[in-house]
């Protein structure tokens, strides 16, 4: 269970909000608001929240549905993995293919970002599939994904943010 605090504010009138900090949910409402409405409130506010999460930290089944449905939309359906799962133990690196057992494993870091963003760290372990090297043939693979430019830039942003390695451009393993 999440535990969760709850701020009145004698200044907010009819709005309420909440938004994660740390390991609780923080429901600010109206002061004005009765026992009954703020009960209400907390309960449609903290589902929210956690259902916003749950899509951005898909399970490593919805991992796997995932990478399916963008192999079949974006390559073909021709890159079929063996498994697709979270790990924890890739520090400089967004994502892994290994293609003689068609295993993918995407860095937990990736958990939280935009879904578009994951869906490119897919696409690209996924070209790795049909396309072992990163020559043009690969990356002909990965630009069928709409948004790859906008994630690549993304994730250097990000990267730079956290003042991490820079990677060759574009390059996610």
């Amino acid at each position: 269970m999440t535990a969760v605090e709850v701020r009145r504010s004698k200044r907010r009138r009819r709005t309420v909000s909440a938004y994660r900090e740390g390991d609780r949910i923080v429901v600010l409402v109206p002061a004005t608001l009765t026992q009954a409405e703020e009960a209400e409130w907390v309960d449609t506010m903290v589902a929210r929240i956690e259902r916003a999460e749950a899509r951005r930290r898909p399970s490593d089944d919805a991992l796997m549905e995932r990478a399916l449905s963008l192999s079949d939309r974006y390559l073909g359906g021709i890159a079929v993995p063996e498994s697709v799962r979270w790990v924890d133990n890739q520090s400089s690196r967004w994502g892994s293919c290994t293609p003689g057992d068609r295993t993918i494993r995407l860095s937990t870091r990736l958990q939280g970002m935009p879904t578009w963003v994951i869906d490119y760290v897919l696409v690209h372990e996924l070209a790795h599939l049909i396309e072992t090297h990163h020559n043009d043939s690969f990356w002909a693979w990965v630009d069928r994904y709409p948004q790859a430019e906008r994630a690549k830039g993304y994730l250097m942003g990000w990267s730079a943010a956290a003042k991490l390695e820079d990677l060759p451009e574009g390059h996610v393993d």
